[in-house]
């Protein structure tokens, strides 16, 4: 069994907001009764993290929740310091179409190098949200990908520990035997707790797939989550979980689209496929980018665009 020894630090919080974003798909795809008072709480939460994107609607693509068009959402988790605007740590493309009830999570490296949209530059792509936030980062990601982004959930990695012990923890299928931080992660099912969750998120260094490693292993927690949320009508403490939602959570999504998409879009959870980027690493100057070949980058796109029903064209 391997073991790899690490420190406490402040970036103990990290790749918190999968936890966070299991709770959007909570909102999203869970259950469809809500009492009155947690009704109400809800919609008061997400009025709060309601911000929809800078750009001209002619540039947004409609999209009719109502008949269950494919659409696309993308993961931020975004790292953010004092008196900085931060980056994301982590970025996820979520497509669900409900015609084959299926859902796909692409995983982009944060290292990618691309063209920084609107910047005439290069840059690593998590380095356009520095550039420009959440608006900048989604044109240069669909620039990248060649695909329309429909919706956008950003998170503050925060409130980490505290959502998944509220849901009573996460089970995962574990394919690594790591022992990490003073925690041994054997091969098989796992119930995870907050600060278990935490650790099996964070480690890369002892996998050998690396970064992709991890990438599926937060997929598993997001998967995971969104398992057990979905018994929100269960928990006593849902107004704790709201309140962290409303203080770190920033989506264009209203809640008239989440009813739409819990009403149509619920059964794609059932068929979640896990999607990696292909490339190689890099350092040019003592800087590392992770460089994904056009062949790569096109096969990926045209997956996208066929779950998405974009015919070439449109």
């Amino acid at each position: 069994m391997k073991e790899e020894r690490t420190s406490q630090s402040p970036k103990k919080r990290k790749l918190g907001f999968i936890i966070t974003l299991g709770v959007i798909f909570l909102l999203i795809l869970g259950a469809g009764a809500y009492g009155y008072s947690v009704y109400n709480s809800v919609t008061g939460t997400l009025e709060k993290t309601h911000e929809p994107l800078k750009r001209p609607e002619k540039e947004q693509r409609v999209v009719h929740l109502s008949e269950g068009d494919p659409i696309s959402i993308l993961l931020l988790g975004v790292d953010q310091r004092e008196g900085d605007r931060g980056r994301p740590d982590s970025l996820i493309l979520i497509t669900a179409n409900p015609a084959d009830k299926s859902m796909k999570m692409l995983s982009i490296p944060r290292d990618t190098y691309t063209e920084i949209i609107g910047k005439g530059t290069k840059d690593k792509i998590n380095h356009s949200y520095t550039y420009g936030g959440v608006d900048i980062s989604i044109k240069t990601i669909e620039n990248f990908l060649d695909v329309p982004i429909d919706y956008y959930v950003e998170v503050n990695m925060d409130g980490f520990k505290d959502l998944v012990d509220a849901v009573d923890g996460v089970t995962v299928d574990n394919t690594l035997d790591f022992f990490y931080n003073g925690t041994d992660f054997p091969i098989g099912q796992l119930k995870l707790n907050g600060e278990e969750a935490l650790l099996y998120s964070r480690m890369r260094k002892l996998d050998p797939q690396g970064d992709f490693g991890r990438q599926e292993r937060q997929r598993k927690v997001i998967q995971g989550f969104i398992k057990e949320a979905v018994g929100i009508e269960t928990l006593t403490n849902y107004r704790d979980i709201l309140e962290v939602i409303g203080e770190n959570v920033k989506t264009n999504l209203t809640f008239d689209d989440m009813k739409e998409i819990r009403t149509n879009y619920s059964k794609t959870r059932q068929n979640i496929e896990q999607v990696q980027i292909d490339g190689k690493g890099k350092d040019e100057e003592e800087v590392y980018y992770y460089i994904v070949p056009e062949e790569e980058r096109t096969k990926k796109s045209e997956m996208l665009k066929k779950h998405l029903e974009i015919v070439e064209g449109q």
